[in-house]
């Protein structure tokens, strides 16, 4: 049986938690990644941050929405609203409820885990330390390529 350890990625990028918006867009863009772990100075876990969080700020929340619906048809000024968030600090709209596997853990339940959350990806935490990180690519190329015998060609 495959071990999270056995596919997980070990050089995890990683977004500091001081970080702003557009600190955490450029990191996430420039690495090529959608979602990455948030660590505090001390390198503790305390968050994810992913596209889809810095997505979801640009919109309004329901209550917004339904005072002040005018305000939100506006397409441009939407699109705008990175200018005005841009130096937010990325700790008011990171996710904090973190779902985390162990390096022992087997991989077919990091696989379940992310596909039952809508996670694509998950922190691999040994000790309360980050040691990697799995994502659904990982998990189910080991899977194709143990069962299947497919490979990658490049």
């Amino acid at each position: 049986m495959m071990k999270v350890g056995d596919v997980m990625i070990k050089k995890v990028i990683t977004v500091p938690y001081d970080a702003t918006y557009s600190e955490a867009a450029r990191i996430l863009y420039k690495s090529g990644i959608s979602g990455a772990p948030v660590i505090d100075s001390e390198k503790n876990l305390v968050g994810i941050i992913s596209e889809k969080d810095l997505f979801k700020v640009l919109f309004p929340f329901y209550d917004s929405f339904y005072k002040h619906p005018e305000n939100y048809t506006d397409f441009e000024n939407r699109e705008n609203k990175v200018d005005e968030i841009k130096d937010k600090k990325i700790s008011n709209f990171i996710s904090v409820k973190v779902i985390s596997v162990k390096v022992d853990d087997p991989i077919m339940k990091a696989g379940g885990l992310m596909l039952a959350h809508s996670y694509h990806r998950l922190p691999v935490i040994e000790q309360g330390k980050l040691k990697g990180i799995v994502t659904r690519e990982e998990v189910f190329e080991a899977v194709l390529k143990k069962h299947l015998k497919l490979r990658r060609f490049f």
